[in-house]
C-alpha cells in the first residue's frame, strides 16, 4: 500500500470531508492504490521504449492542421493495425505533426501493455553500426526486431555516417525492416519525400527494396501543412515566421537537424 503510506494526510482529509462510510472509504483507498500502481507500469514502460517525452492526441492541435484526416488517426490510435502487424509511414515537413502523432501512439502502446521502442533513426543507425565495432550486431539488431511496435522517427534528419569499410546506411535498415516485415509493426516518419530516401541511406537499389517491404503493409499519410513550432513562436509574440530572414537557402538532407 506504498500509495495509501505516501498519501495518508491527503486521504485522511478527503475522508474527513466527505464523511463516506466504511465501505466507500475502502472503495476509494483500493482504487486510488490500484490506479498508482497503473501509472507507476506505464511509467516504467515509457522510460524503457526510449520515448523521449509524453504526446498525447488530447492536446494535439487539430484545427492547426486541417489537412490531417483526424478520423485515420484515431483509428490508429486505438492499435489494432499493430495486431495485424501493419507498419505506418509519415512523410511531411518538420513542425507538421508527424513525431507528435508517432508519439502519441508509442504512449498508448505503453499504456495497453504492447511491447514498443522509440529511436531517431539516426540514433538506430549509430547503434547498429556501434554493434559491428564490437561485435554486438546480432544482440543489437534482435533487440530492435523484438518490439511489437518499433516508432523509427525523422528519417531525413541526421548525419548518416558513410565509410567505405562498413555497409551504407540502406544495408543496416534494411536489415532490421526485412526481419521485421509482416512479423511486427513499424512506423515511421519522415521529413523528406520516400524518393528521397535512396540518396540519403546512400543506396538507391537497397531502399527501393525497404520501401517495397513497407508499401505491402503499410498506412501511409502525406502531411502538408504549417510548422506548428513557428506558430507558437508567433503566438509568442515573434512577428513573421523565424526564418524570414534567412538567405542561406535549406540544407540538404545529409545535413540537416530538427
Amino acid at each position: 500500500m506504498t500509495y495509501t503510506q505516501d498519501h495518508l494526510d491527503e486521504l485522511l482529509a478527503w475522508a474527513t470531508r466527505e464523511r463516506p462510510g466504511y465501505s466507500a472509504i475502502l472503495e476509494h483507498v483500493l482504487a486510488s492504490e490500484v490506479g498508482a500502481k497503473s501509472e507507476d507500469r506505464v511509467a516504467r514502460r515509457v522510460q524503457k521504449s526510449g520515448l523521449p517525452e509524453y504526446k498525447t492526441f488530447e492536446a494535439f492541435d487539430w484545427d492547426f492542421q486541417p489537412t490531417i484526416d483526424k478520423g485515420f488517426v484515431l483509428e490508429l490510435a486505438g492499435l489494432d493495425f499493430v495486431e495485424r502487424r501493419d507498419d505506418i509511414v509519415i512523410t511531411g515537413d518538420s513542425g507538421t505533426g508527424k513525431s507528435h502523432i508517432l508519439k502519441a501512439i508509442g504512449l498508448r502502446a505503453c499504456q495497453q501493455g504492447i511491447s514498443f521502442r522509440y529511436v531517431r533513426c539516426v540514433d538506430l543507425l549509430q547503434d547498429l553500426h556501434a554493434g559491428l565495432a564490437d561485435d554486438s550486431y546480432l544482440r543489437r539488431l534482435k533487440g530492435w526486431m523484438r518490439p511489437q511496435l518499433l516508432v523509427i522517427d525523422d528519417v531525413g534528419l541526421g548525419h548518416v555516417r558513410k565509410r567505405d569499410d562498413e555497409p551504407t546506411a540502406a544495408h543496416t535498415l534494411f536489415n532490421l525492416i526485412d526481419r521485421r516485415h509482416a512479423n511486427a509493426s513499424t512506423a515511421i516518419t519522415s521529413n523528406i519525400q520516400l524518393r528521397d530516401w535512396g540518396r540519403y541511406l546512400g543506396d538507391a537499389t537497397i531502399t527501393m527494396a525497404i520501401l517495397d517491404r513497407l508499401a505491402m503493409h503499410a498506412l501511409r499519410m502525406n502531411i502538408k501543412g504549417s510548422s506548428y513550432r513557428q506558430h507558437v513562436a508567433r503566438e509568442r509574440g515573434n512577428v513573421g515566421p523565424f526564418l524570414a530572414d534567412d538567405t542561406s537557402g535549406p540544407e540538404s538532407p545529409e545535413g540537416g537537424e530538427d
